[in-house]
């Protein structure tokens, strides 16, 4: 089944707040902004520039399963170099692709080398979700002749 849609519907339905940390703040300063603002990753920037993201699970796999302590470990001593991204004309099956392949949760949305958005694999699942709900009302529809198709 092919997925349609870009990028930007998923941001079109989302708020515009996008969460963003600095590779010289504390791993307990943005995990605890993670915990206020009930996200799961924040984008890592520095100079205007993205330079990754910061998840739970890196939290969990580079600074708990090794020992670190949040508060004496840097953003940019745990995070994943280079940031992967996506732009918002980029359509939903290469994000899961992107997801997929790299094994990530979360892409950054750059347009014009801007900083637009962040979308999640929770956004792309909601997105095929409400996709194929569409479909088979559509095919509802057709099939007890309510359809004008």
């Amino acid at each position: 089944m092919e997925i349609h849609g870009t990028v930007y519907d998923i941001l079109h339905n989302k708020s515009g707040n996008i969460c963003t940390t600095s590779p010289e703040d504390s791993v307990y300063d943005a995990i605890r902004q993670m915990g206020e603002k009930n996200i799961g990753a924040l984008v890592v920037m520095e100079d205007d520039q993205i330079v990754g993201v910061l998840s739970e699970r890196d939290y969990s796999r580079k600074v708990v399963l090794q020992g670190r302590t949040s508060r004496d470990t840097k953003v940019g001593d745990i995070i994943s170099r280079p940031a992967i991204s996506v732009r918002s004309k980029d359509g939903i099956e290469k994000c899961m692709q992107l997801m997929t392949g790299n094994r990530i949760r979360h892409l950054p949305v750059v347009d014009d080398g801007r900083l637009v958005g962040l979308i999640s694999m929770g956004d792309l699942v909601t997105w095929v979700m409400q996709s194929q709900r569409h479909t088979i009302e559509q095919l509802q529809g057709y099939i007890s002749g309510d359809y004008p198709g």
